[in-house]
């Protein structure tokens, strides 16, 4: 009975320590000491923050099979520090079962992250004999690939293991959700980038940038999208700066070096505007995201880059790229540009659930990288599917700002089919029963023109009505409504004349009589809609003549009513019109004097 009750004991106080609530972030061992303090929880527990040997030290009598060379019920001694070859000093190496064991040590795989800035650790003494084997136990259990993937020993150490049972049985249910988390660092990639591209972004203004925060020992890095552009050949339109330094430090330095700082809204987001040599830089504190809601984040300043890298959106959004030229690539994302890939960072649901508008920015960027579509990993479809509904919080505004671009980039035919396929349509004031049919057809007639967004996206809809409710929805311009409502109502009845010597007359007497400035320019879209190329090249080098006679020249010639002046214009119009607007103000002010007499 009590051999049973220490067993229980122990294999209960091992499920505590050993179940991971959350991603594993922390170089974790049994018997030593967390760098960081990380939080655990038994699914029958409340959580709790474990933090230092105390946490570890098993109060319990063990089972008597597990302690060969110690009396059945005497209570085993806290664990040594871990051994050399474990790289202990480096918190973000993948995370090992630490433990103790009978015989020479197990040999490790080193760690697969960049170098510790504090120095290789120390050796430790090995393990003193007669202790539980927890690494062999574990071992026993776990898949060699996954073993060799978490840097657990080498197949050689493996076969030494010895066989525990009972242990086995305990540490089983820790494994499996344990192995779903992405607890371990990726390699670092890091190249040199000396492209002309680069070399064009040093202007007067960076360089004093780059020396100040040189002068002051603080990292300063070019950070995302404009990493990703120089990759791909092209100058980033924006460079964004991310550094090691905090909002305030920032200010200091700035002020006492007589910067002018401009636009602080961002402070609280770790965001400082510095204006050198007429130019604006843009530079943001490393940070991560302490608590989300799906739209906005609390965060918290940082030194760490990976994991300021951890909290973007994607890949290929991930990268830093230091001064001399070097890259700081965490998670694949040069592999990916290079592969035209478009992946989350780690597990896309926890990505997404951080900000929804990342659906739309995943959308964008797989038209903007993917060459040909149709390739899309499972998981991330299934947590877009999954977590569209978020998208109905989001501002209008910044669903437009997206939806534009995905409207004018590549791949839209295949993309807004699967922004219906995966129900996101509704959430972002899409209608939900669209003229797909319609809206196929429109971008084969639109492609290669440069089509405006609200040009492509006038073919979902069947009536006006569905103009007002995505206006309603997305707080559009006054313009881009405008061009909606005229598409939707003309796109059918202002087509090409059926003589074909005079195509393009319905299209000229419509921008006439509508007298509008851009009515030219929504005719010129309309052309593009409906597929009509060579009437838009004519439309585009016809210019709007001015009609010839004015008020004015009627007075001269003795019309003194308004109402009558008004009644003679109408009518001259009409005939200027029915000339082909060749008539000139002397024939048309000549016909009034012939009608007249």
């Amino acid at each position: 009975m009590r051999e049973h009750e220490g067993a229980s004991s122990v294999h209960g106080k091992v499920n505590r320590l050993f179940w991971c609530k959350n991603k594993l972030q922390s170089h974790i061992h049994i018997g030593g000491v967390f760098k960081k303090s990380t939080e655990m929880r038994h699914p029958r527990s409340t959580p709790q923050r474990w933090a230092g040997p105390a946490a570890h030290d098993l109060r319990r009598r063990p089972h008597p099979r597990f302690c060969t060379g110690r009396p059945a019920g005497q209570r085993p001694c806290r664990p040594p520090p871990p051994r050399a070859g474990f790289q202990d000093s480096n918190p973000g190496s993948a995370i090992h079962l630490r433990g103790i064991r009978t015989g020479p040590p197990v040999e490790t795989r080193p760690s697969r992250t960049e170098p510790d800035r504090a120095g290789p650790s120390r050796p430790a003494p090995p393990a003193p004999p007669g202790r539980v084997c927890w690494e062999h136990a574990a071992r026993a259990r776990t898949p060699p690939a996954v073993l060799s993937w978490c840097g657990l020993g080498s197949a050689q150490a493996r076969r030494r293991a010895p066989v525990t049972a009972p242990m086995l049985r305990c540490l089983r249910p820790w494994h499996r959700p344990a192995l779903s988390c992405t607890w371990s660092r990726l390699r670092l990639f890091t190249m040199k980038v000396q492209s002309p591209e680069f070399q064009s972004l040093f202007t007067e203004g960076l360089k004093s940038l780059t020396e100040l925060f040189v002068r002051e020992n603080h990292e300063l890095r070019i950070a995302g999208g404009a990493v990703r552009d120089l990759l791909a050949g092209v100058k980033p339109q924006d460079v964004d700066f991310a550094t090691t330094a905090t909002p305030a430090q920032m200010k200091q330095m700035f002020q006492a070096a007589g910067v002018r700082m401009i636009n602080n809204k961002g402070e609280k987001h770790g965001t400082v505007t510095a204006r050198l040599h007429e130019e604006n830089f843009e530079i943001t504190t490393l940070r991560i995201d302490v608590t989300t809601d799906g739209r906005h984040a609390e965060v918290e300043f940082t030194t760490d880059w990976q994991k300021d890298a951890e909290r973007r959106d994607l890949t290929i959004n991930s990268m830093f790229l230091g001064f001399d030229g070097t890259l700081f690539d965490y998670f694949n994302g040069y592999e990916d540009l290079k592969n035209k890939k478009v992946r989350f960072v780690g597990q896309a649901k926890q990505r997404i659930q951080e900000d929804y508008l990342r659906i739309l920015r995943y959308f964008r960027f797989y038209g903007r990288v993917v060459e040909k579509p149709g390739e899309h990993d499972p998981e991330t479809l299934e947590a877009i599917a999954e977590n569209a509904h978020g998208l109905a919080g989001i501002s209008g505004e910044r669903i437009w700002v997206e939806l534009k671009k995905i409207l004018t980039g590549r791949h839209v035919h295949h993309l807004v089919h699967l922004i219906y396929d995966l129900h996101v349509a509704p959430h972002i004031g899409l209608p939900a029963s669209a003229s797909l049919e319609e809206f196929n057809k429109v971008t084969k007639n639109v492609e290669g023109f440069s089509p405006k967004p609200m040009t492509v996206l006038a073919s979902l809809f069947k009536a006006q009505d569905d103009v007002t409710k995505l206006d309603l929805r997305l707080k559009i311009s006054k313009e881009e409504k405008n061009l909606g409502l005229f598409i939707v109502k003309n796109r059918k009845d202002l087509v090409r004349a059926a003589d074909s010597s005079e195509s393009l007359r319905p299209y000229q007497d419509f921008v006439i009589d509508c007298r509008e400035p851009d009515a030219a320019a929504r005719v010129c879209e309309l052309l593009k809609y409906q597929g009509e190329h060579g009437l838009l090249e004519q439309m585009r080098g016809w210019s709007v003549p001015p009609f010839p006679v004015s008020g004015h020249d009627l007075r001269k010639e003795g019309v003194s009513s308004g109402r009558e002046i008004g009644a003679l214009l109408q009518q001259l119009r009409a005939r200027w019109k029915k000339s082909g607007y060749q008539m000139d103000k002397e024939e048309l002010l000549s016909s009034i004097r012939k009608t007249e007499g």
